[in-house]
């Protein structure tokens, strides 16, 4: 599925530096087109400086990073009308970042979602894994790629600027076996796609899933709930789970239930039909590790369409159940239930205890590899 036109033109490159801000601009010599990369400095962990990375398109649509828990802090699209909104949840101050919060805007490794209580046996072993959600280990463990400083390179493509982003998780981190080198590139086209590719390599067999955990509200961060916003997921089947969000191996048909959005439906419709909220591991009809459409989402009064496409077997749709008003996001507000969704591309969850899934081992000498884009645009 052909998601974005590369543009194949003569690249030329500007560079000045600007009171500890370096400012990377790359002029395409057609149309006019023009991206920007700048870098800044954003305070520090343990004596190490972070840096927020800035991306802007032609379009106006601006995407920012920091390299600590490779957080996506902002990003903003335009309405129908051509104002600009940020719409993803996030904090103004690496402070906020640093202290207790439910991944947001994340990178997840390295392994996303739940695996049942913090175990799996891999090649007749047996591993550990911290637990940190009840009995159950979730997103990587205590200390997951959320809350490490990646390593960064600015990105540099005809269709779009970026930054890459790579971290060394050693042997036994949070129980893992292996040292397991990831990077993650996220760019910026000038067709308002955001597009974020994954790869991985080990020493050791081991267990890899990795994934994005932006909240998104498309009326705006901080302007209300997302119950009125209208989903359609390319999924006829989810992975049935238990109280604690453990799959239980079935495959459930959706047709006709509170979990079907094989077309356009209001996030809220039957939201209390499910407890409360979503927070499901939805199984995609796309080939098998082939690029293609997950889901799409509109919101009538900005106008505002996302679409996400992914290689990945599954998404997790999570409609932020446990946000709960004790976190106050940039704009000032509260973050109150069902303040922004999560639509997580990944492998399915607990699969190194489930064999019939999708597998997500990774042996020396093979590459993980997963890409999934954001699309935006307006209706």
């Amino acid at each position: 599925m052909k998601v974005f036109n590369s543009l194949i033109l003569p690249i030329y490159l500007s560079k000045m530096v600007v009171m500890e801000m370096t400012v990377v601009t790359i002029r395409l010599d057609k149309g006019g087109i023009r991206l920007q990369i700048t870098k800044a400095p954003y305070g520090k962990v343990n004596g190490e400086d972070v840096s927020l990375f800035t991306l802007t398109n032609q379009l106006g649509m601006t995407v920012k990073v920091i390299n600590y828990g490779g957080i996506i802090t902002s990003i903003l699209v335009p309405d129908r009308e051509g104002n600009l909104a940020d719409v993803v949840l996030g904090f103004n101050t690496l402070d906020q970042y640093l202290a207790e919060h439910p991944f947001i805007g994340a990178l997840i490794g390295r392994y996303g979602n739940r695996i049942a209580n913090g175990r799996f046996v891999l090649n007749g072993e047996e591993y550990r894994l911290a637990v940190n959600d009840g009995a159950h280990h979730l997103h990587g463990g205590v200390v997951g790629f959320h809350k490490v400083l990646w390593r960064t390179k600015e990105v540099r493509k005809a269709e779009g600027v970026g930054v890459e982003l790579t971290y060394l998780a050693k042997d036994g981190e949070e129980g893992y076996p292996g040292n397991l080198t990831t990077t993650v590139t996220y760019l910026l086209t000038n067709e308002n796609a955001l597009v974020i590719d994954y790869t991985a390599t080990t020493d050791r067999p081991t267990v890899v899933n990795l994934t994005q955990h932006s909240y998104f509200n498309l009326q705006g961060e901080g302007c209300g709930d997302i119950l009125n916003h209208e989903i359609m997921i390319n999924a006829s089947h989810y992975t049935e789970v238990d109280e604690g969000l453990i799959p239980t191996g079935r495959l459930v048909p959706i047709e006709g239930s509170a979990f079907d959005f094989t077309k356009y439906k209001r996030i809220g419709a039957d939201l209390e039909k499910v407890g409360i909220g979503y927070d499901h591991n939805y199984v995609l009809d796309h080939p098998p590790a082939e690029l293609g459409l997950a889901a799409r989402v509109r919101e009538a009064k900005s106008g505002r369409v996302l679409e996400v496409f992914t290689t990945e077997p599954g998404m997790q749709f999570y409609t932020g159940n446990f946000l709960d008003g004790t976190l106050t996001g940039k704009s000032g507000r509260k973050y109150e239930k069902h303040s922004g969704f999560c639509l997580e591309t990944q492998h399915f969850p607990d699969s190194p205890n489930r064999p019939e899934f999708p597998s997500t081992t990774l042996n020396p000498g093979e590459v993980y590899r997963q890409t999934t884009i954001y699309k935006f645009s307006c209706s």
